[in-house]
């Protein structure tokens, strides 16, 4: 909040008007203020209950090792941008990070862990900090400079900007426990969605290919077979897609999992490749593939798409991963020029490599050549190799 911050002559903490200004402060917090502009007037309201010249409010990180946030009121904009960095908890702005408690000092300056100003910063000399706490949970500190018409900071003054904290604190807490509350919203509309889509979509697509596969197995003319057959072909790899986002909605959101982690190196790959490559996991990948085995996995991915962009002359190919019976499958397809036709097969494919990588977790790599053309590569191994 920029501009000057109009003071009030000294009063004692029972005048009614300091009183009241108090408790209208604390009351903010039933109204439906967004979190700076409600801290934004708390430090106002302590620069001119007090009688400061500047206020600021710190928010500590998540480890509570330094600011994260750092608020200001009585700096005008230009000053704050001459000024530069917010500070992150050095100096004595770090004390009450690692001393929890209300701090006084005639001079600001005069302290032995004063760090000092940087160029552009106005001259401050009291200082007044009181931490920002609920239950004993400290969540920032709020800082008052340069009394006016004062050479420091009175006792009141310090009970005073104590009162406001607690308010900050409360403020602070309310909105933390709302954005978890949203995140927790968020993860139960996913568990509904992946139910809805389980319950509904999928069972409707099943019913839909058994009704086409009992009409594939009756009389019909030439070639509605085949097309048929095609039609629940494309369902049964809708519902594979279906249920990959599924569990993709299940999850815990860890980018480190192995879903993400082939999704990412599938998707860094594209350039290699040459176009993008559709991705389906089947079963419960993340929690059950182990570390080990993932890191074959990759180098596999890595060396199989490689070989499509370098070799196989293809324009399209579909990656597939799944877990069954303790068992991790990788199937690798596309739609090139056959494995009989690219050159360097054991080498420049690096087949061999691939296949004792399978070999080494007790497991199998094989080449298949489908009828519609391509190659299709699978890898299999124990899931906890």
């Amino acid at each position: 909040m920029s501009g000057s911050v109009k003071s009030v002559p000294y009063r004692d903490i029972e005048d009614p008007v300091i009183l009241r200004r108090l408790l209208e402060a604390t009351l903010l917090l039933e109204q439906n203020l967004d979190l700076p502009a409600l801290l934004h007037h708390v430090i106002s309201e302590g620069c001119s209950m007090t009688g400061a010249r500047y206020g600021a409010l710190g928010v500590l990180n998540e480890d509570r090792s330094g600011l994260a946030e750092f608020l200001t009121v009585g700096l005008e904009t230009e000053e704050e941008q001459r000024i530069g960095d917010r500070p992150t908890g050095l100096g004595v702005l770090g004390l009450l990070i690692s001393d929890s408690r209300p701090l006084r000092l005639t001079n600001l300056g005069d302290h032995p862990d004063s760090f000092g100003f940087p160029p552009n910063h106005p001259k401050m000399e009291s200082f007044l900090g009181v931490p920002i706490k609920v239950g004993g949970e400290v969540f920032g500190n709020l800082y008052l400079t340069d009394k006016i018409g004062w050479s420091e900071f009175t006792d009141d003054d310090e009970v005073l900007v104590q009162a406001l904290a607690i308010s900050a604190g409360i403020a602070i807490q309310n909105s933390r426990l709302h954005e978890r509350a949203q995140v927790a919203a968020v993860y139960e509309d996913r568990d509904r969605l992946a139910r809805d889509l389980h319950d509904t979509v999928i069972q409707r697509l099943f019913a839909v290919g058994l009704s086409l596969q009992s009409l594939a197995g009756g009389a019909a003319p030439e070639g509605i077979v085949d097309r048929l057959k095609s039609v629940v072909s494309d369902i049964d790899d809708t519902i594979r897609q279906i249920r990959s986002s599924i569990y993709s909605l299940g999850s815990t959101g860890d980018d480190r999992g192995t879903r993400a982690q082939v999704l990412s190196l599938v998707h860094s790959l594209m350039p290699v490749v040459g176009f993008e490559v559709p991705v389906s996991f089947g079963g419960v990948v993340d929690s059950t593939i182990s570390d080990h085995v993932v890191e074959h996995l990759l180098a596999t991915i890595r060396e199989a798409l490689s070989n499509i962009g370098r070799h196989a002359m293809a324009t399209r190919a579909t990656l597939s991963l799944s877990v069954a019976s303790g068992q991790c499958r990788l199937q690798v397809t596309d739609n090139g020029c056959g494995i009989d036709n690219e050159e360097g097969v054991e080498g420049g494919l690096g087949l061999l490599n691939l296949q004792r990588r399978a070999e080494k977790l007790n497991g199998t790599m094989t080449i298949e050549s489908p009828e519609s053309g391509g190659t299709s590569l699978i890898w299999q191994v124990p899931a906890n190799g």
